[in-house]
C-alpha cells in the first residue's frame, strides 16, 4: 500500500506561539507598533478565550495529530517560518519570528520529519540564529533544506528514506518576491538561504544543475518555493510558468508553494501536482483587526498527496481543512468548510482542476 506525504504551509511557532509553550523566550520585539510577543497572547485572548499556560507541546497541533493518526503518511514535511534561537540580535526588518530551542519538542510532538528553512523568517535573528537553528533541528532528528552553513548546505536536500516507496527527496528556495532580504543568500563560504532572485531561465538551468548532483532515476523529488506576496488569490504567471519549467527540464515531481497567508490555487501539470500556495498552519494572527479578514488566515489545509513512487505522478490528493484557535488547530464549522471549500474549488477551477467535499472528505480532483 502507498501511503500519502503530509505536507503542509508555514509553521510559525514563534513569537506568541513561543510565549505559551513550556519554555518561552524573551518576549521583545521591534516592531513599529508592538514590542512584546506577550502582546499577541493578549489579543488571541481577547477574541476567543484564555489560553492556558504554559501549553504541552502537542497543544498547537490539536486536531491534526488526530488527522495524521488516522493517515499515517510515509513523510511529515513542514516549512518552518521561525528561528530557533536565543540571539537577541534583530535583523531590521519590521517582523521578527523566533522560539527558544527548549521549545523545539513542539516540532517532535508532531513527529516531524522534514523542515524547509527557505523563508524571510529564518534569519529573523542574524547568522548565529539560522546557525542555532540548523543545530537545534539535528539535535532533534529533524532534517533541514534550503538553508545552511554554506550554498552548498543550502542547496542539499533533505533525503527522506522511505523503505518500499524509495526515497523522496526534498529541496527549497527560497524566491526574492516573497521578501527573502538578497543578503540572506548563502554564499560558498556564507551561511544562508537558499535564494533565488528570479524565476528566468538562469535560474532553472542553477536549479536543474544543483538536482542533478543528488537525484537518483527512481528518487521522488519535491521543491519547496517560499514565493510571492503574502494576500491575493492571482496566480502570476511568472510563477506557472516557473513550476512548469521545473517539472518539463529538472524532473520535479511535487511543486510545494507557500508565503500567502491563505490557501492558493491547486494544479496538476503532466500528471505532477503544484500547489501554488499552501497557506498558514499556525500563527499567532488571532485578534488582529485588518482590511485582510476576508482572506480567513484562520482557516487551513493539510495536504496528503499519494504519489507514484515509480513515476512521481500524483495518485490522489486528500486536503483536511482546520481552524486555528487559541494558537491551536481545531476542526472547523460546517460552514467554515463549506467557504473554504468553495474558495479553493473556484480557483482550482481555471486551472484544470475541482475541490469537492464528498462523504465527510475534502478531495482535489482534476
Amino acid at each position: 500500500m502507498i501511503r500519502p506525504l503530509f505536507l503542509c504551509g508555514d509553521v510559525m511557532t514563534g513569537r506568541g506561539v513561543d510565549q505559551i509553550l513550556p519554555h518561552p523566550g524573551r518576549p521583545t520585539l521591534h516592531e513599529p507598533v508592538v514590542q512584546s510577543a506577550i502582546d499577541y497572547v493578549a489579543l488571541a485572548e481577547r477574541a476567543y478565550g484564555a489560553i492556558a499556560r504554559p501549553v504541552d507541546f502537542a497543544y498547537v497541533w490539536g486536531a491534526a495529530l488526530d488527522e495524521l493518526d488516522a493517515r499515517q503518511p510515509a513523510a511529515r514535511i513542514i516549512n518552518l517560518e521561525t528561528s530557533i534561537t536565543t540571539n537577541d540580535w534583530a535583523a531590521p526588518k519590521g517582523i521578527n519570528y523566533r522560539m527558544h530551542p527548549a521549545n523545539t519538542g513542539v516540532l517532535s510532538a508532531a513527529r516531524i520529519d522534514c523542515v524547509s528553512l527557505a523563508n524571510n523568517h529564518v534569519l529573523d535573528w542574524g547568522v548565529e540564529g539560522l546557525i542555532e537553528t540548523v543545530e537545534s533541528l539535528a539535535d532533534a532528528g529533524i532534517r533541514v533544506t534550503g538553508a545552511g552553513r554554506t550554498l552548498a548546505g543550502a542547496e542539499a536536500p533533505a533525503i527522506l528514506d522511505l523503505g518500499d516507496q524509495g526515497r523522496v527527496l526534498v529541496f527549497a528556495l527560497a524566491a526574492d518576491d516573497s521578501g527573502v532580504p538578497p543578503e540572506w543568500a548563502a554564499a560558498p563560504a556564507k551561511p544562508g538561504v537558499n535564494y533565488i532572485a528570479d524565476f528566468s531561465e538562469q535560474t532553472v538551468e542553477r536549479v536543474r544543475s544543483s538536482l542533478s548532483t543528488f537525484v537518483r532515476p527512481d528518487d521522488t523529488v519535491i521543491v519547496s518555493v517560499h514565493w510571492g506576496a503574502n494576500w491575493g488569490y492571482e496566480i502570476p504567471d511568472e510563477q506557472r510558468r516557473f513550476a512548469h519549467t521545473l517539472i518539463d527540464t529538472c524532473g520535479v515531481d511535487l511543486v510545494w508553494g507557500h508565503s500567502s497567508h491563505h490557501v492558493k490555487a491547486i494544479e496538476v501539470y503532466r500528471g505532477r501536482a503544484i500547489l501554488y500556495g499552501c497557506g498558514d498552519f499556525l500563527n499567532d494572527y488571532e485578534g488582529i483587526v485588518d482590511d485582510r479578514a476576508q482572506y480567513r488566515a484562520d482557516l487551513t489545509m493539510m495536504y496528503f498527496p499519494t504519489l507514484d513512487p515509480r513515476s512521481g505522478e500524483l495518485l490522489s490528493l486528500e486536503l483536511v481543512p482546520l481552524l486555528i484557535r487559541g494558537f491551536r488547530l481545531q476542526h472547523p464549522s460546517a460552514e467554515d468548510v463549506r467557504w473554504l471549500v468553495e474558495t479553493l474549488d473556484r480557483d482550482c477551477r481555471a486551472l484544470g482542476g475541482r475541490v469537492l467535499q464528498r462523504d465527510g472528505r475534502v478531495m482535489f480532483e482534476w
